[in-house]
């Protein structure tokens, strides 16, 4: 019997005002100054930030299941996460990545 394993792909979408908000980079004055706001939102996701921005996405996963931030990619207006309990890669007709479901949609 084949067992399944949990994967995880989120696309947040960059240059809102949710991508801005309190997990950003600021100093004192309250400016952003550190880095790009990708970046900033790119380096809060690696520090396990997501579970906090986005807890619905995480309300079906048992408890006992843990998920591991395998890659984040960075693209013109978003940010795609993969995670999973195992290294899969997320097949490019099962991806909610417009570049990856375009692609397989137009050999249709």
């Amino acid at each position: 019997m084949k067992t399944k394993s949990v994967k995880q792909e989120i696309l947040l979408v960059t240059g809102t005002s949710f991508a801005a908000k309190e997990w950003c980079l600021k100093d004192e004055d309250g400016n952003n100054h550190y880095f790009p706001q990708e970046q900033q939102l790119e380096i809060a996701c690696w520090n396990g930030v997501i579970k906090e921005m986005l807890p619905e996405l995480f309300e079906r996963i048992p408890a006992s299941t843990n998920l591991y931030m395998w890659q984040i990619q960075l693209c013109s207006s978003f940010l795609e996460m993969e995670m999973g309990e195992n290294q899969e890669r997320v097949e490019k007709n099962e991806s909610i990545n417009p570049y990856n479901f375009l692609q397989v949609q137009c050999l249709n």
